[in-house]
Formats: structure tokens, C-alpha cells, sequence
């Protein structure tokens, strides 16, 4: 029987439970030494006095250059005198704090670096360093465009056989690193596009060089106005068959709504409503900011098609390079199935990385065959010559190769900037290891970094990846079959089928989820550990998160969440931490607490209280003050800000109130660090990645709490006794929630 209770109810619960507890064990006197002294249990006295396991953290950023060996000193000796006994050392390059002098890697730099990491020995604070400049993510100026993030691109000829052909096949971008020279025939209708077939174009509104939109020049653009709905009818002398939309945007933010309609017995219909979204062109959140929004239709035959286009946001034009409708199908959306274009806000929910299915293709000769690719890479030289004897027919090659997504570290002072490491290689993982905290290691001597012990990772917010070093091979080992036929998939075109094409790209998501899991997070793991450090990890990312949230978590020693004092951040995170925290068996799970935005020296303990104390009831149990913003001097107070976060420093006029609040969080962390978490459900997040947060359908009655839980550990540590599910590491959940189709 269970009883369900409301949140007050259980605030009144668990004081009372608490105080129980400490009452019951303050009974237990015993005789020492003929004394009749009180003994007090453990927990209690842990309760009073919680041991020095029981961190309260800090996130110590050294803001813009601005630092000096005097303050740090300062700093960790406050830090010590109000309770904080763990702090993690960021260098950021923040431009709205005006820089300082002590560049990043210089002489004073390093100096400092050792007199705060002697300091911390001393007072026995623990340190953890960032492990990069900046927050996020892992990068520098050390990292070389081939140990990069990476994508695939290509261009591509058509060339008409049997002949022996000799010419040069162009690099698409630079740098480049070839992967394979491909040739496939070319499809029936490849490539046909209504505007070929001189269409008469009429507008709804007057619209001066309205034939941009048509003339094949994606340099060139109109944009179209669209404060009322704007249409284009394109009228044709014959039938044109039509599979697919292609809109490409001009070089500036867009938002829209579009349909299209097809003219049928003297009236239009709609065939397919559709969004033309490309507001964010940061490339955190896709490696080509302006990719193409793609549609594909059912083969529909017409002699006038209507596009529609109505503006979404306001303040955005509706910018418009190019338009194509054409009678080759193409895979929907396959930009953001490719990572190119990734969720634009900060919060993707679980639905967001979910396609409809597409409309299947009746007639095989307008596809890809599934095996028709040709892999020609050997009769292409060094500098891209290629000499093939061309078999009869058209055919299509495609020069493909990887080049870096140019997300760069930070953020970091410009001399720490540079390219952000390739999260899908163990081997680049390390060397950027190497080239950092490698390079502390060897400068500092072992006596004076005795208490640094951890290797720190913030959020992911450096956008996705879609292609490594040795990729085809490892793909194939890993699902028994050859990519190389289905690479034009990854330039939208179908091989096979419509489905044959979402499953390559189904698969193609999970195995960089999976390699960022176990490569990035887990590599940097195991190079930490031969170190003597562990990792400290936030599992999810606001910007651009290209893995599965329990996995990415599941391979660090330590998992974070974070919330604000106020607004919705902290809402997925700390479910999504402590979740994974109690499937792969670890006991302490910390928050990022009570960030904030603006509003700079104007918030206080009082008002972060409740924030706190709700995150506590999602499984958090080790708090991390954000943020402790390194003060140089002391001439100017309140000091060195960001603007960002809540002041946890010494200039703060509160600072020194500070052991009345962290004795508090101190105290709840220790009590929740106690025994195993109770969850009555596990909700499955499914095996679809990217994957940030999971989905709660039904929704538990109040009163009862849950984890989230993957496939991962489903398959490898779980089994069923008694009509309950157990864990290998204690937890029991008495249902086992799957998500609906």
C-alpha cells in the first residue's frame, strides 16, 4: 500500500522523519570509561558535524585575464572560513567583463595556477579544473583541423559514358580529408526541377526579382512579404511530377509557415504544410546554419503548384534563395537528420529528434539502388585528378571528406580558443587531455596539487558531428553492415527506399550517441583515472546535444544537473542527473545551484532557498554554488562580475553569512546521500537519439517519484523478481514505463 501525498505534506514529512531520526538515536547513551556520556549514531553526528565528504562546491571562474596570486590566496582562504571545501577552476573569456592583464599560458599565469593549487593543499580545499578553456566544452588552440569535430561534404559531377574520362574533382571546402570518391547511376528524372520547364511565375504581390527564386544562384535571393500569406503559382505547359521541396534561405535568420498546393479540376488542394525554420545560424546548434529545409511529398502530377508562405516571427524576413521542386525524391528533412541542423533552442524535449514517416516512392528507377554505389576512390590521385574508365550511361560521383564543424572552445580568452576536439575518438580525446591538463600535470609538482582530483566537464553546448576518423569501419562492426552505400543519404538522397534512408540515418545518430558516450566522456574518463583524477560531468547539453542523456551520463564518475533561482532551467536537467546516476549505480548526484541572469547583487539565500529544497526532491544530493568569481584585489568592491550568476565571493556584502546557509545544504546533502533513493517507476526513453530529457505518459500520482531509464541498462543489469525490477546496485522500481508509439 502506498500513501499519496501532497507537497506540502511531504515538506511536513520529511522534517518530521528528520527529527525523529536524531531524536531516536540521541536516546542511545552509553557508559565510556565509566562516564554515562551520550554517543551519538552516526548519523547524527554527521547530522551536526557533516564530514568532509560532504562538499559544497563552487564553480571558481577566473573571468577575463582578471586574476592575481594575492587574490586566490584570498579567495580559497574565504572559501575555507564559510564551509566551501571543493571548487572547480574555469578559465572564461567573457567579452561583457572587460580583460585583464594575466593573459592565459603566460608566466604569471602558471604562477598563479600553482600558488592556488599549493593553497588548496594547504587548507585542503579539493580542486577540479575545467578540462578547457571556457565552459564548454573540450577544445583549444593545440587541437589540428584533423582531430577536429568533424562532418561529412561532398560535391559531386555527372558524367555520361562509356568513356575514358581525366579531370579534376573539386574539394567542396578546405580543409578537407577524402573519405571516398563514390559513382552511382544516375536515377531516372535526377535532378529535375520545375524550373527547368520555363514556368510562368505570377505572385499574389507585386515582387521586383521575384525570377531569383528560380534562377539557380543560391547567392542570390528575394524576400518575399509576407505580413498577409504570399503565393507563387508556377503554371506549366505539360504535367511535371513532383516528390519533393526544397527551399534554400538566404544568409540570414528565417522563420515561416509554407504550404503547397497543386491545382486539380479547376481548384487547389494542399499537399503538404511545412515550416521554412532557420532562426538560429549559431553553430553550436548545426554546422550549417542555413541548410536547406527539404520536404518530401507523395508523387503528385500538376500542371500549376501554389507555395504559400506566411511569416512566423515578425522580425524576421522571410529571405529566400532558392526554390526547388523537383521530381527526384529526397529525404525529409535530412539536414537535422544529420546533425547539420540541430534543435534551435536551449531545451530539446524527447519528440524533438522524431520524423514522421515519409511517403513511400512507387517507381524504383527515380532512387538510389541499395547496391548501386561504386566506390572509386582508387582512381583518384592526391590532388583530386580522376582517371576512370566511365561505364555506360549517366552516372554520379561524389567527392566525399571531412571537414571540422569550426565550433571552437569557450567561452575563452582568444589566445585559449581554438577548435573543438572530435568527440567520437578516443585517440584525439587524449592528446587534448595531453595538450592541457597534461601540460599542469608536468608543470606542478606533485606535492603542491595534492588535492587536485578532478577532471570537470560542464554542458554540452558545441553543436554535433556526423563523421570520424576510421568511421565506415567501425560502423560496419558495430551493425553488421556497409555504410559506403548509403553515403549520398547523407546529401538527402534516397538509396533504396524512403525507409531504407531513415534507418541508415536512425542508425547513423545512435552510433555518434554512442561514440560520444563511450569516447568523449568515457575516454576522457579513462585518461583522468590513469592520472589519479576522476570526472565530474553535467549530462545533457543546451545547445547542439548530440547524445543520449543516461548514456552520455552512465561514463563519468560524477553527474551534475543545474538549476536556476528562477525560470525553467533546472526543469529535464536534474531528472536527467540523478536519473542517471541511480541506473549506472553511483550515489551522489550534484546541481549547478541557483544560477541566474542579470539582476547582478540583488538576490540572497533567502530567495534560493526553495529552488533548492525542490531539486532536492528529484534526487539531487550534492550541491555546487554557481558561481564564485575570482576577486585580484581588493581596491575595487563589489569586484570582478559576470552578470550571469548569483555572487557567491568574499566582495559579496553577504559572504560572510554564508556559514549559516551552507551548514544547511550540508546537512540535507548528507541525509539524502543516506541509503537508496526511492522511485517507484522507471520510465523507458526509448532507443532514439539525440536524446536530452524523457517522457512521463501517464504522468505518476503526486506522491510517488521515478527515474528515467534506457535500453543500455535494461539489456545488461537488470531482472525481474517478484514483479519488481532490480538493479544491480540496489534500486528496485515496481513498473516499468514505455513510452507510446
Amino acid at each position: 500500500m502506498k500513501l499519496i501525498i501532497n507537497k506540502t505534506q511531504v515538506t511536513v514529512f520529511v522534517a518530521a522523519t528528520t527529527i525523529a531520526i536524531i531524536a531516536a538515536c540521541s536516546s542511545q547513551n552509553k557508559v565510556v570509561n565509566n562516564n554515562k556520556l551520550p554517543v551519538l549514531s552516526t548519523l547524527e553526528s554527521g547530522f551536526l558535524t557533516p564530514p568532509d565528504t560532504i562538499q559544497t562546491s563552487v564553480y571558481w571562474y577566473w573571468m577575463s585575464d582578471n586574476i592575481s596570486k594575492e587574490g586566490v590566496v584570498k579567495d580559497l582562504k574565504a572559501m575555507k572560513s564559510v564551509g566551501i571545501n571543493r571548487a572547480f577552476i574555469g578559465n572564461i573569456g567573457y567579452k561583457e567583463t572587460p580583460y585583464g592583464k594575466v593573459k592565459m599560458f603566460s608566466d604569471e599565469w602558471w604562477d598563479i595556477l600553482h600558488t592556488a593549487l599549493k593553497t588548496a593543499t594547504e587548507l585542503n580545499i579539493e580542486i577540479g579544473i575545467f578540462n578547457s578553456p571556457g565552459w564548454s566544452q573540450s577544445g583549444g588552440p593545440w587541437i589540428k583541423p584533423q582531430q577536429a569535430m568533424r562532418y561529412l561534404a561532398s560535391s559531386e559531377v555527372k558524367i555520361t559514358g562509356p568513356k575514358k574520362v581525366s579531370l579534376k574533382l573539386d574539394q567542396p571546402v578546405n580543409p578537407f580529408q577524402d573519405v571516398k570518391v563514390i559513382a552511382f547511376k544516375a536515377p531516372k528524372d535526377y535532378g529535375n526541377n520545375l524550373a527547368d520547364f520555363n514556368p510562368k511565375i505570377t505572385t499574389s504581390t507585386q515582387l521586383d526579382g521575384f525570377l531569383k527564386l528560380i534562377d539557380k544562384d543560391k547567392t542570390s535571393s528575394v524576400v518575399l512579404p509576407t505580413s498577409n500569406p504570399f503565393s507563387i503559382d508556377f503554371d506549366l505547359e505539360k504535367n511535371f511530377t513532383a516528390r519533393s521541396i526544397t527551399i534554400y534561405p538566404a544568409k540570414v535568420k528565417v522563420n515561416a509557415n509554407a504550404e503547397l498546393f497543386v491545382k486539380e479540376n479547376g481548384e487547389f488542394h494542399s499537399v503538404k504544410k511545412f515550416t521554412v525554420d532557420r532562426r538560429n545560424t549559431n553553430l553550436n546548434v548545426g554546422f550549417d546554419p542555413y541548410a536547406p529545409i527539404t520536404v518530401s511529398i507523395p508523387a503528385t502530377i500538376s500542371k500549376t503548384f501554389r507555395l504559400v508562405f506566411s511569416q512566423s516571427l515578425p522580425k524576421l524576413p522571410v529571405d529566400i534563395a532558392e526554390i526547388e521542386i523537383s521530381s527526384s525524391p529526397k529525404v525529409e528533412s535530412y539536414s537535422e537528420k544529420i546533425l547539420a541542423k540541430m534543435y534551435h533552442s536551449p531545451l530539446p524535449y524527447w519528440k524533438e529528434y522524431q520524423w514522421v514517416v515519409q511517403p513511400e516512392v512507387a517507381d524504383e528507377s527515380v532512387m538510389i539502388a541499395a547496391n548501386g554505389a561504386q566506390d572509386i576512390s582508387q582512381y583518384m590521385d592526391a590532388n583530386g585528378n580522376l582517371n576512370w574508365d566511365v561505364p555506360a550511361g549517366d552516372w554520379i560521383v561524389m567527392r566525399m571528406g571531412m571537414t571540422p564543424t569550426n565550433v571552437t572552445n569557450g567561452p575563452a580568452s582568444p589566445e585559449a580558443t581554438g577548435l573543438e576536439v572530435d568527440k567520437m575518438s578516443k585517440e584525439h580525446v587524449k592528446s587534448h587531455f595531453d595538450a592541457f591538463l597534461g601540460e599542469i600535470l608536468r608543470r606542478i609538482p606533485p606535492e603542491d596539487r595534492k588535492t587536485w582530483k578532478v577532471t570537470v566537464q560542464d554542458s554540452y553546448e558545441t553543436g554535433g558531428q556526423n563523421w570520424t576518423d576510421g568511421m565506415l569501419e567501425k560502423f560496419k562492426q558495430n551493425y553488421g553492415y556497409d555504410a559506403f552505400p548509403y553515403l549520398p543519404v547523407m546529401k538527402g538522397k534516397v538509396v533504396g527506399s524512403p525507409e531504407m534512408s531513415d534507418r541508415f540515418l536512425w542508425d547513423l545518430r545512435r552510433f555518434i550517441a554512442d561514440r560520444v558516450a563511450y569516447d568523449y566522456v568515457g575516454g576522457l574518463r579513462d585518461v583522468s583515472h590513469k592520472y589519479g583524477l576522476h570526472t565530474w560531468l553535467e549530462n545533457y547539453g543546451h545547445w547542439g546535444f548530440p547524445g543520449e542523456f543516461l548514456q552520455y551520463g552512465g561514463q563519468s564518475d560524477e553527474i551534475g544537473g543545474e538549476f536556476w533561482s528562477e525560470g525553467e532551467l533546472g526543469n529535464i536537467e536534474n531528472r536527467a542527473a540523478s536519473s542517471a546516476a541511480h541506473i549506472y549505480g553511483k550515489t551522489k548526484v550534484s546541481a549547478e545551484s541557483f544560477t541566474a541572469g542579470g539582476k547582478g547583487y540583488v538576490r540572497y539565500p533567502e530567495m534560493m532557498k526553495q529552488r533548492g529544497d525542490r531539486f532536492f526532491t528529484e534526487g539531487i544530493n550534492n550541491t555546487l554554488l554557481h558561481v564564485y568569481i575570482q576577486q585580484p584585489s581588493d581596491d575595487i568592491v563589489p569586484g570582478i562580475n559576470a552578470g550571469f550568476s548569483n555572487e557567491f565571493n568574499r566582495h559579496n556584502t553577504w559572504f560572510s553569512y554564508l556559514d549559516l546557509f551552507i551548514p544547511y545544504l550540508k546537512r540535507s546533502n548528507y541525509l539524502l546521500q543516506q541509503g537508496k533513493y526511492v522511485a517507484d517507476a522507471a520510465y523507458f526513453i526509448g532507443e532514439d537519439a539525440p536524446k536530452m530529457t524523457g517522457v512521463t505518459d501517464p504522468e505518476l500520482p503526486k506522491g510517488y517519484s521515478f527515474d528515467y531509464i534506457n535500453a543500455e541498462v535494461i539489456k545488461r543489469i537488470t531482472k525481474v523478481e517478484n514483479g519488481r525490477i532490480y538493479l544491480a546496485d540496489g534500486m528496485i522500481y515496481g513498473i516499468l514505463v514505455l513510452p507510446k508509439l
